[in-house]
């Protein structure tokens, strides 16, 4: 055997990767094509003197003031952040580990009988 592989766990060969070398030559996988600059053109397009985005808002704006609970927490959470959730703690923490009685019983051998049919 070489010493330029390593066994593998199904009886194959692995290839050492020699020094100055790279493992993954085609490198990471590109992320989708100007992604970014698609999203601007997408909200950015005007129809009627108003972009795609204000439309967004505005459609949501509409639906959180007929009540709906989640388009308001969306524009709520968008424009003033998460709300940041504070906890007040009194008294005193313990931490007990909670008891556990295990009962061992003696095994249990159950014989055939002649018309078992076992």
């Amino acid at each position: 055997m070489t010493t330029d592989h390593i066994p593998g766990k199904n009886g194959g060969r692995l290839r050492r990767i020699p020094k100055g070398v790279s493992g993954n030559p085609k490198g990471r996988p590109k992320k989708l094509p100007e992604l970014d600059k698609l999203l601007a053109d997408v909200l950015g397009e005007e129809k009627d003197g108003l972009t795609a985005a204000a439309a967004i808002l505005k459609a949501l704006r509409m639906k959180a003031t007929r009540g709906d609970v989640r388009a308001a927490e969306v524009l709520l959470d968008r424009a003033y952040g998460k709300a940041k959730e504070t906890m007040e703690v009194n008294g005193e923490l313990r931490h007990s580990a909670p008891s556990v009685t295990i009962q061992v019983l003696p095994p249990t051998v159950t014989v055939p009988t002649k018309g078992d049919g076992r």
